[in-house]
């Protein structure tokens, strides 16, 4: 006959003070995830609920503006025919090498311009008139420097990506504590340590959001390169729909670029936070 619990802590009284099962991180990290996750998706999915509901009640014009089943049918049909996941992975491509390229340039020259002072004397009022540009203006002077292709495009993107991590990386260092790298100058550390362990830690946390705040521009930029004489991308699919009269695909593909600038936001997020678990501050809780 099996002992039931309190027999058996009643002729082993050491069980009754055995530590409890722990979680270890790895499994913490999941169930925070599917918490934030589910979280998350209460605003869009009563939204989707409400805009249903309205267009079936005839508030809404169905016709221009789409119950939510005809997007999802509009996105289904597009993946089943692989005309959806040709664009997205067009997009993708693009928007990868736009944001790797004003990644590298801005962060360089943020980096230059935030460590000396005269670098940023000469450059910075330069960057910040150029950075009031819309990102439009720079569509026809691009198509004559590299034509209606690939280089255009990318070229765009990456321009839109720059700006928002240069500016990121120079107000990071203009934010590190003077104290701090005093310190470092009394422990008579070289320049290169400096940076290495005083400058680098105190900037990392501004400067993930400075890449955040890139990749966000980067994505929307595409679409204003998209149209640059496109035939396939993200930026094509809602130009298409505009053309043909479909406000079913347009919103789908708003819907898909949504989606992808959320999932390689939080790839991002995923990438550094390793690198930022010795924070503690108020957000992180």
């Amino acid at each position: 006959m099996a002992w039931t619990e309190a027999q058996r802590i009643a002729t082993d009284p050491a069980a009754e003070t055995a530590p409890a099962p722990t979680v270890t991180a790895a499994g913490a990290g999941r169930i925070r995830w599917a918490h934030d996750l589910s979280i998350g998706l209460i605003v869009p999915v009563v939204l989707a609920i409400a805009w249903e509901l309205a267009s079936a009640a005839g508030l809404l014009n169905a016709r221009l503006m789409p119950p939510p089943r005809r997007i999802f049918a509009t996105l289904y049909d597009l993946a089943v025919k692989d005309q959806l996941w040709l664009h997205i992975g067009v997009t993708l491509a693009r928007v990868a090498s736009g944001f790797g390229l004003g990644l590298v340039a801005g962060t360089l020259l943020g980096a230059l311009a935030g460590y000396s002072t005269l670098t940023r004397r000469l450059v910075d009022p330069t960057l910040q008139g150029l950075r009031a540009v819309p990102s439009i203006a720079w569509v026809p002077l691009f198509i004559l420097w590299f034509g209606i292709f690939e280089a255009s495009k990318v070229a765009l993107i990456a321009v839109g990506v720059f700006f928002p991590v240069y500016l990121g990386v120079v107000g990071a260092f203009a934010s590190v504590d003077r104290k701090l790298v005093e310190v470092g100058r009394v422990f008579r550390l070289s320049p290169v340590a400096i940076v290495g362990r005083i400058l680098l830690p105190a900037i990392f946390p501004n400067y993930v959001i400075a890449i955040r705040s890139g990749l966000g521009l980067g994505w929307m930029f595409v679409v204003a390169a998209e149209l640059m004489g496109a035939s396939e991308g993200l930026g094509y699919l809602l130009y298409d729909g505009q053309q043909l009269g479909k406000p079913d695909q347009i919103i789908a593909a708003i819907l898909t670029f949504a989606i992808m600038g959320k999932l390689t936001d939080s790839l991002i997020v995923l990438i550094t936070r390793p690198f930022l678990r010795w924070q503690d501050s108020f957000g992180a809780h």
